[in-house]
This record gives C-alpha cells, sequence and structure tokens, in this order.
C-alpha cells in the first residue's frame, strides 16, 4: 500500500518511514500500549478476562442459532467472581479480554456521508478487545491509535460501518473524544455488482503496470463518489487539493468505469510536455519491440504521429505499422495502379533509386518540407511530369512496403525501396 501511495504522490507528514510524535507507526511495536489500555479498561471495569474454550463458545453460538437469538457473548466470565478468575490463571488456563458492553444503551455518531447513523447495544455482546495470544482485535486497536495520535476524521468504505459501535464503546470508556466518521459508499462494478477480482485489476499496482498514469488514477478515483458541483472532469492533483470538500461525499455509490479511466488517462497523457510524451512513447514503442532506438529522430517523429490518439503508452505499439506498412504488392496488381503502371512508371521508380542512392533524397527529406518539394518538382520537370501524373507514381515508389523495406518485381528487375 505504502508503494502505491508513494506512485500516486499521495506522501504522509507523519508515520512509517517519516516519523513523528506519536510513533510507533507499526501496530506491531505498539503492543505495550495496548496491553496498558486493556488493563485500563479492566480496572475500571470495563472488560474483564475471559475463560471459554473454543468449544464452549460454538455451544453458545448454536444454542443461540436454535432460538434464534443474536449470537452474542453469553458466558460466566463476565460476572465471575475475583476467586474464580484467580483460579483459572493459577491453572494456566488461556484466556483474553472482553469489553463489558453496557446494556440497552443507545449509541449514535452524526455520519458526515450517512446522516445520523445509531445501534442499540443489546444486539452486540461483549466482545474481545486482546486475543490469548497477546494480539490486540482491530476494532479495539484501531480506536487507541486514533486516540492517541490525534486522529480528526475517519473516512472509509460502508462496510466499516458496524464496527464504529465497538470503536465508540472503547473511546466513551477510556475518556477519549471520537472522530468526526464518514462512510462512503462501495465502488461497483460496470454491471452494478460490487467490485471484485473477476472485474480485472484488483491494486493500485496493477494499474501502474498496465500503463496508468498516477496523476490520472488519482482524478478518476477523487470523482468515484465525490464532485465539486460542476461539470468538470479533469483535474491536477493540485486543482484536488484545492476543490476537494467533504460535504461533497456523495451517499450513492460510484460505479468503476474502466473506458472511463482509459479515456481520462488519454487527457492527461495529452497534457504532458511535448517532449516528454514524445519520450513516453518512444520508450513505449521500444518496449513493445516495434522501434530498437528510443533517442532516434525516426523515434520522436512516429511519436508525433500517434500521439493525439492513444490514451495509453501501450496503445502506440498497434498504432504504428498501419503508419509504416504499405500493402505494396496489392496496389501494384490492383485495377487501380495499371494506369501509373501504364504510364512509365519505372521512369519515376528509377529516379527515386538513383536519388536514395546518391544521397539525394537523404538530403531532400532532412531538409524539411520546402527542401522535399523542391525535389519532387525537380523530378517533374526532368520527366515532364506534373500534377497526377507526378504525384501518384512518386507516391507508391516511395511508400516503404512490409514495414521497414519493401520491394517490387518488374520482369527481371528488383526495386529495393529506401
Amino acid at each position: 500500500m505504502k508503494a502505491d501511495l508513494e506512485w500516486l504522490g499521495l506522501t504522509w507528514d507523519e508515520g512509517p518511514d517519516v516519523g513523528g510524535p506519536n510513533g510507533p507507526y507499526r501496530q506491531s511495536e505498539r503492543a505495550d500500549i495496548y496491553k496498558s489500555y486493556v488493563d485500563k479498561l479492566v480496572a475500571a471495569g470495563h472488560a474483564y478476562p475471559c475463560f471459554c474454550s473454543d468449544a464452549e463458545l460454538d455451544a453458545m453460538k448454536a444454542e443461540a442459532e436454535a432460538k434464534k437469538l443474536p449470537p452474542i457473548y453469553r458466558g460466566k466470565w463476565s460476572s465471575a467472581s475475583k476467586e474464580e478468575v484467580e483460579a483459572e490463571m493459577a491453572k494456566g488456563t488461556p484466556y483474553c479480554y472482553r469489553f463489558r458492553v453496557p446494556p440497552n444503551k443507545e449509541i449514535g455518531i452524526n455520519d458526515i456521508v450517512r446522516g445520523q447513523v445509531s445501534w442499540n447495544t443489546d444486539n452486540l455482546g461483549d466482545f474481545v478487545v486482546l486475543r490469548s495470544n497477546g494480539l490486540p482485535v482491530y476494532n479495539f486497536c484501531v480506536a487507541i491509535d486514533d486516540a492517541l495520535m490525534g486522529i480528526t476524521h475517519v473516512l472509509r468504505a460502508e462496510e466499516h460501518l458496524p464496527n464504529t459501535l465497538r470503536q465508540l464503546l472503547v473511546y466513551e470508556a477510556l475518556g477519549f473524544t471520537p472522530p468526526v466518521f464518514g462512510h462512503m459508499s462501495l465502488i461497483l462494478a460496470p454491471d452494478k455488482s460490487k467490485l471484485s477480482k473477476r472485474h480485472g485489476a484488483t491494486s493500485v499496482g496493477d494499474f501502474k503496470t498496465q500503463g496508468y498514469l498516477a496523476p490520472a488514477m488519482v482524478n478518476f478515483l477523487s470523482l468515484l463518489g465525490w464532485n465539486d458541483g460542476t461539470e468538470k472532469e479533469i483535474y491536477t492533483v493540485d486543482e484536488l487539493t484545492e476543490a476537494f470538500a467533504l460535504d461533497r461525499i456523495t451517499k450513492s455509490a460510484a460505479v468503476f468505469d474502466k473506458v472511463k479511466l482509459s479515456w481520462m488517462n488519454g487527457q492527461h497523457l495529452r497534457a504532458l510536455p511535448e517532449e516528454e510524451l514524445v519520450s513516453r512513447i518512444s520508450e513505449a514503442l521500444v518496449a513493445a519491440g516495434v522501434l530498437s532506438d528510443a533517442s532516434s529522430a525516426f523515434a520522436a517523429a512516429v511519436s508525433k504521429l500517434v500521439k493525439g490518439s492513444v490514451d495509453m503508452l501501450g496503445d502506440a505499439a498497434a498504432q504504428v505499422p498501419p503508419l509504416l506498412g504499405y500493402p505494396l504488392s496489392e496496389t501494384v496488381q490492383s485495377e487501380g495502379f495499371k494506369p501509373i503502371q501504364d504510364d512509365n512508371f519505372l521512369e519515376v521508380a528509377a529516379a527515386v533509386l538513383a536519388a536514395h542512392d546518391s544521397g539525394d533524397l537523404a538530403a531532400a527529406v532532412a531538409g524539411g518540407h520546402d527542401t522535399f518539394k523542391k525535389w519532387i518538382n525537380g523530378v517533374g520537370k526532368a520527366q515532364k511530369r506534373k500534377g497526377k501524373r507526378l504525384f501518384m507514381p512518386m507516391r507508391v515508389a516511395l511508400t516503404v512496403g512490409g514495414g521497414w523495406c519493401g520491394g517490387w518485381w518488374t520482369g527481371r528487375t528488383r526495386l529495393t525501396l529506401l
């Protein structure tokens, strides 16, 4: 996750690898902190050790199901005497710690996305805060971490809404001020089902591998469940930072539309400085095996031709062959070519080959549009050709066949072009 956030350019001011006044920042390094707060809960009567075995817990669950009761803890250890507890500890019986949930109490929050949400504690039952192996459970340790680290807002998926009750009880029992909560709707697949592995990429890193730009991903993800109240869709990260407001988070579920993501990626791609865009496309063409040298003038020329029509860097490779290839064999065998052939096509082809061998053709190309035009007009003047009689045979003679080089056989003469 850290690597994904770093790629997206979403850095953190405090935390792992950065440091800060509220460390350590890895839960595996905070075991003593969690245990100290369990001890405080026990001392205040808000928690107690539970010695129930897995078999006993399974029997309680089965009984609750049979009686159609909520599957909550109903064991004896919530009311066990000090002597009973000490006896089990003396025997070395494994135990966890459970939070003592107050009966029939309404607990609520004003969720910034969903509004007022409340729960009754009778539907919860005493829950585990510290396992028998000494590891804290999620709902306990995140409440401790958020309180000690000064977290003011918790924004997360709606799936975490049921966890909020447990966390609020921990905050209250320890005298902590709870943060502001916001539970956002799930992101759906195009078929409106829950987004899952079967719909493709399952992590941000997968999209990086597929060639998406980090700013495009931030732009796209930001608009899943949020908007600034305008029709604007393309944002830089700085613009999003400036425009983002919690009260614009929407309650309705967003759909992950990969077609739109690709389109958005294309917008960000074409917004890059031309030199950077051409360089990236050239490198992608080399990676795809289409070109051999990303720094060549030819690579730059090809990249400039395709830059306006690619949404993904990987799209460029498929667009190059049609530009460089030409169905020369089919052309010269077609009915449309017959008038060109009958008009002494070999005369024009021979002039092109002679210019290639002498270096005049390369010089004309290197000289730019005006120089190249002057050379073509020179051939036309020498052969008394102009208009279609000049340009049509010249186009065929200069066209590269087969991708990088091509040839046209006539009689016993092979014309190798470029």
